[in-house]
């Protein structure tokens, strides 16, 4: 990449008069860059103007040129173009190409033609607000951010004020008191619980600006004009992994410094129209919920407390008695069984959200069932995992997620019920997580692609039940200290993107294409770029 490279074309020729630079060749938002290598073997390739990060004068001085036209010039001028260069397993790097010209004015034009492109890209940040957290996963987080990311900010002329943070939810405290309005987005290095914390303060405070109450189960949110980006720091890295299709830093930051925008849905989860948090992957009870509760006990023992709490909970194998009632998503072009994953440019994203609009509309005029009044369904039974997911929930050990076909911004989530049975029969199923098979293909498991669900637990309709009937006391069961017979256990918490919630009974809604990243979604795979 750092060999001399002999310049070409430019769509239009920059030689010519400097009038001709600002004429229809330059107005494209993709302008093309044609370079040859010196080596006899010469090969070409285009790098679009929206993947520059940014072009320098390159000091020729001292240079030796060995072979080719290069020899022949005597005072040979060049510029170095920062950009994308995409990489294996959805990985870019920060790459350099050089270009050489023997004419000082003609190398000019390109760094001034080039620099004013740049300019004219307003998607792209220029002050960002940034919270690194010193703590979460291996404690990286700082040293990855100098590393990795704070270069190419500086390079990419991007400012950023840097907040380390000393304490649990001190990024949402502070983006409720800050003032915001300096700021082109939010960059948060760390894990997938540090993404929460700026997600809860950016909407909260973009709630509050606006007079909207978040306590209200029915309320229509109002999205942030803010993009959150996510350097990953963590343990599981789920967000960045569905969003970019790795958790790699440098990749996240290139992502942040062309000015990607992604939008994604967010459930807003309530009890007793009480907001108690708002999730973004996975809200999961049973199963998952009984992980994360009881890992929180075991923080001694570092990122091996999640598979320890995993092994104690698949063996303890409790089910949970209860009512799942929801409200289908009918408004969605896909379905979670249609193999069609989320992808950049997402076509169902974009279709479903439409015809979510359009839905509305007509509810709001009286041209159609408003919700209150459209066709609830309801699933009883005892269930080892109730799970809701509002994205692939792909990472590192389960490549393709919870549920490979759920979409980050179609306005739905996807619900997925695990029944009672046997141990084997659930082993079966956790392990096509890690494998290409349909992991709901079984017959003790449902999914459906839903708007909104509500969730109670046996134990609550039960003292319900008694409280009515003057106070009657229920007893547990008689086996309930006996894991083995799966029997059903009083209730669960709730996994809510890794916090726990320990309210039996939730009320959830996804609140369509809410907030935006800096992210474009995971790119179709291509084989990685030839001039490296």
């Amino acid at each position: 990449m750092g060999s001399q490279m002999q310049l070409l074309l430019f769509r239009h020729s920059l030689t010519r008069r400097r009038k001709e630079m600002y004429g229809p060749g330059f107005s494209g938002a993709a302008v093309e860059i044609f370079h040859r290598r010196v080596e006899p073997r010469g090969d070409a390739c285009s790098v679009p103007v929206s993947e520059i990060i940014a072009v320098e004068e390159t000091d020729v001085h001292g240079k030796h040129h060995s072979s080719g036209k290069w020899q022949k010039m005597e005072k040979p001028y060049a510029f170095t173009v920062h950009c994308v260069k995409r990489a294996r397993r959805h990985r870019w790097k920060w790459a350099q190409v050089t270009f050489w010209c023997p004419e000082e004015q003609l190398c000019h034009l390109w760094l001034q033609t080039l620099r004013e492109m740049l300019e004219k890209l307003t998607s792209r940040p220029k002050h960002l607000l940034v919270f690194i957290n010193p703590f979460g996963g291996k404690g990286q987080g700082k040293r990855i951010y100098e590393r990795k990311v704070a270069p190419l900010f500086t390079l990419a002329s991007i400012t950023t004020d840097i907040i380390v943070t000393e304490h649990a939810n001190q990024a949402k405290e502070t983006l409720y008191e800050i003032n915001m309005e300096k700021y082109d987005g939010i960059v948060c290095v760390g894990g997938d619980g540090m993404f929460s914390e700026v997600l809860h303060g950016l909407i909260g405070r973009t709630q509050r600006s606006a007079g909207v109450d978040q306590n209200h189960p029915r309320a229509v949110l109002v999205p942030s004009s803010l993009r959150i980006g996510i350097i990953p720091a963590g343990s599981t890295d789920c967000v960045c992994y569905s969003t970019v299709g790795t958790s790699d830093a440098e990749t996240s930051a290139l992502h942040i410094v062309v000015g990607d925008s992604l939008a994604m849905d967010v459930s807003s989860v309530h009890h007793n129209s009480t907001l108690l948090r708002y999730s973004v992957s996975l809200l999961g009870y049973g199963f998952y919920g009984d992980i994360i509760k009881d890992s929180e006990k075991k923080r001694w023992l570092g990122l091996a407390r999640y598979d320890f709490s995993g092994l104690k909970t698949f063996l303890s194998h409790h089910c949970y008695e209860g009512t799942v009632s929801f409200l289908p998503a009918q408004h969605t072009v896909g379905s979670p069984r249609d193999g069609k994953p989320c992808r950049a440019g997402c076509f169902v994203c974009r279709q479903s959200r439409q015809q979510l609009e359009d839905e509305q509309k007509k509810a709001l005029y009286g041209l159609e069932a408003a919700e209150d009044v459209e066709e609830w369904q309801v699933v009883c039974g005892k269930f080892l995992a109730i799970n809701a997911t509002n994205m692939s929930c792909a990472c590192r050990r389960s490549p393709r997620g919870l549920s490979p076909a759920a979409h980050l911004g179609d306005g739905s989530s996807d619900l997925i019920l695990i029944r009672k049975c046997s141990r084997f029969n659930f082993l079966r199923f956790l392990i096509r997580h890690t494998n290409q098979q349909d992991q709901f293909d079984f017959t003790f498991v449902e999914v459906y692609r839903v708007k909104k669900f509500q969730f109670t637990s046996k134990h609550v309709e039960d003292e319900d039940s008694d409280l009515k009937e003057g106070g009657k006391k229920r007893f547990g069961h008689i086996c309930s200290g006996h894991p083995s017979c799966c029997c059903a256990v009083s209730s669960s918490s709730w996994n809510c993107d890794g916090e726990v919630l320990h309210s039996p009974a939730i009320e959830v809604r996804v609140h369509c294409q809410l907030v935006r990243l800096f992210a474009r979604g995971i790119e179709e795979t291509a084989k990685p770029d030839s001039h490296s």
